[in-house]
């Protein structure tokens, strides 16, 4: 096999791999909004909580590994929507988008308050910056995720279920891409050394 049909083996292979990666992670959202649309917002959760397991157990199975946000928002979900099937109540799951968010930025705050920024431990592979490049990329996420958690409780409070639905699966996402692009100058700027082409793939958020 020439050297050129090496590479554009090894690109196809990255290619399956990241979008079979994106539909494991964007799945499960997915599914929450078409059985929303079908039967619900109770028969939704539970619908929900069975993909995002097996969403986490096919990344396992198929990368070998799972990140730990992903596996952090699945512990939420199963939480909060376990407490919204038991007590029939949806004001469980619209909170839990609040309290996944409040519980990252006090995470990332905690450790700058510890001079740790644990966003390094995320995306070193990334990408490698500077500690104040660190710092200040992780102070901007946090405070991002506090503002992610106030838009989720004006939105569920004062709008309906349906509107607040489409929210968490579309706006959420949305405002994260957004976001995270707009870092992409900090990133070069404290780089130690050119960035990646995956310095500007979509970050692991919480859904």
């Amino acid at each position: 096999m020439s050297d050129d049909n090496k590479i554009k083996q090894a690109a196809d292979e990255n290619g399956a791999r990241a979008s079979l990666k994106l539909l494991l992670e964007f799945g499960p959202l997915l599914l929450f909004l078409l059985s929303f649309w079908q039967f619900g917002i109770f028969t939704a959760t539970k619908v929900f909580m069975v993909a995002v397991v097996i969403a986490l157990g096919a990344s396992r199975l198929i990368f070998g590994k799972v990140a730990v946000m992903p596996v952090v928002v699945a512990i939420f979900v199963m939480f909060f929507g376990g407490l919204t099937i038991w007590f029939d109540n949806d004001v469980f799951i619209k909170l839990k988008p609040t309290i996944v968010n409040v519980f990252f930025s006090a995470m990332l705050l905690g450790g700058l308050a510890f001079g740790r920024p644990l966003l390094k431990l995320v995306f070193e592979e990334a990408f490698q910056l500077t500690e104040q490049g660190w710092q200040l990329l992780t102070r901007r996420w946090a405070i991002f995720f506090l503002f992610l958690a106030g838009l989720n409780e004006i939105v569920w409070r004062n709008f309906s279920t349906s509107t607040w639905v489409a929210f968490k699966t579309f706006g959420l996402i949305i405002l994260t891409m957004v976001f995270a692009g707009m870092q992409i100058g900090l990133i070069t700027r404290f780089s130690l050394k050119p960035p990646p082409e995956t310095t500007g793939e979509r970050s692991e958020l919480p859904e």
